[in-house]
């Protein structure tokens, strides 16, 4: 392939273990931790929230809900995990013993992810109000994270966390507040989504910011580095590529690569194909590779490539494909939100009885479900937990073991010797500075 990098392999190739952990120290999502803490904290409950209620109250509704975002991000990946909701030092405890924390079970932590959502929800109460031009947390994001929370609970079983008999209902009914929102909806065009000029869109529920001058995205390491790519391969139509065609500047370096069989999934028709990958070829024309074209930002004044294009959070899309799991979950019709999304990335190539879905057993919709996250979400997070949260039947295995959910042929993302992989290891470091925690179990 194209100048891929080794950056990341443990990770991409699914092979953790104890010393190779594919990141360290939680991430430092515990840092983030930490700042809702101390917020909700030091003014919870005092003077300062009586005197400004409207202000205060709207600050810990979005603590509250970022919060349950990082557990959750925790609980997805590691499982049971060290619950820590206050400031230890400001509580006096500044000894190290007193500090050490250790792994709560997965169900205190899921019913605590649970509570701070509805402690977000009641903070917010009838303010709907939704600024920074979508970048702040607000209601309907603590809406959604709901929904994908109690989906996820619904459908995830993790020692002595289990389903409970309302959660799908629960999750259901965040996604129809959602959906019944006049604020949101489809753009009429993919590519429509990701236009600079265009940031805030409908579509966009919650986004991460990014700007000139700021911070960038990561999409600059999915594309090519342009002495490597131009003069060298060859585009659709057999003509040596001889320009700089991303207009990329000098910009970026290809770390990362998509599986060919994805971009071998799509329809040609499907116009989500060539608004995220751009092909190359050998010169006898067999495909050699893709570099990415989705998100790519802007050329600015100084004629630089800036990596600047929001990354979604959540989007409508998610919104769609989300109630499309519920309603395979009951038994119902999944074709009704499949081909709203469908019909949007067709465009003028539309036709419903040539390349609309036509509801099947669970495990065909299941599928068809997660190849079309797979085909809308290129390079936005969803797809590991997708296949750990997705199944081959209602009491079935994860997807992450399913061959037809995969890219390469016969092989699964994880055999079924690995069922340990579904969570990841902690790092020695972590697991050093702290007597009370206990390695992932597998690991």
């Amino acid at each position: 392939s194209l100048i891929t990098s080794i950056n990341y392999d443990r990770i991409k190739e699914n092979n953790l273990d104890a010393d190779n952990t594919g990141i360290s120290g939680w991430n430092n999502i515990y840092g983030y931790i930490f700042d809702c803490n101390l917020l909700i904290q030091e003014v919870e409950g005092t003077a300062l929230q009586s005197e400004n209620a409207s202000t205060i109250n709207y600050l810990l509704a979005q603590a509250y809900g970022i919060r349950a975002l990082h557990y959750f991000t925790l609980y997805r990946t590691y499982g049971g995990v060290p619950l820590i909701e206050r400031v230890k030092v400001l509580d006096g405890q500044v000894d190290v013993e007193t500090l050490y924390t250790p792994r709560a079970s997965a169900k205190t932590i899921m019913d605590f992810i649970k509570s701070d959502l509805a402690k977000s929800l009641e903070y917010f109460g009838t303010d709907e109000t939704i600024k920074g031009n979508k970048s702040y947390w607000s209601k309907a994001t603590t809406t959604m994270l709901a929904a994908d929370v109690y989906l996820w609970s619904a459908k995830v079983a993790l020692d002595d966390q289990t389903p409970a008999s309302d959660d799908l209902s629960k999750a259901k009914g965040y996604l129809s507040t959602i959906l019944n929102d006049s604020r949101f909806g489809l753009c009429d065009n993919f590519s429509e989504i990701w236009d600079v000029n265009n940031k805030g869109n409908k579509e966009m529920i919650m986004v991460a910011r990014f700007a000139d001058g700021e911070a960038t995205n990561q999409a600059s390491e999915f594309v090519y580095a342009q002495p490597n790519f131009v003069n060298t391969v060859y585009g659709r139509h057999g003509n040596l590529i001889t320009g700089d065609t991303l207009e990329l500047k000098g910009s970026g370096w290809q770390r990362n690569e998509y599986e060919l069989g994805l971009w071998r999934a799509y329809d040609a028709e499907d116009t989500r194909r060539d608004a995220t990958f751009l092909e190359y070829y050998l010169a006898d024309g067999s495909l050699m590779g893709t570099v990415l074209k989705k998100n790519l930002g802007y050329v600015n004044s100084n004629n630089t490539r800036v990596f600047c294009g929001d990354e979604a959070i959540y989007r409508y899309a998610d919104a769609l494909l989300m109630m499309a799991e519920v309603a395979n979950m009951e038994d119902g019709d999944v074709a009704i939100y499949l081909n709203q999304i469908r019909k949007r990335a067709y465009g003028p190539n539309w036709n419903e009885a040539t390349y609309g879905y036509t509801n099947a057993d669970f495990k065909t919709n299941e599928l068809a479900i997660l190849k079309e996250k797979d085909k809308e979400f290129v390079n936005e997070g969803r797809r590991w937990f997708d296949i750990c949260r997705m199944k081959d039947g209602k009491n079935g295995k994860p997807l992450a073991f399913s061959a037809e959910a995969g890219y390469k042929g016969t092989s699964a993302v994880l055999k079924e010797s690995e069922s340990h992989k579904l969570l990841w290891p902690i790092d020695v470091s972590t697991m050093n500075a702290d007597d009370l925690l206990e390695q992932t179990p597998g690991y």
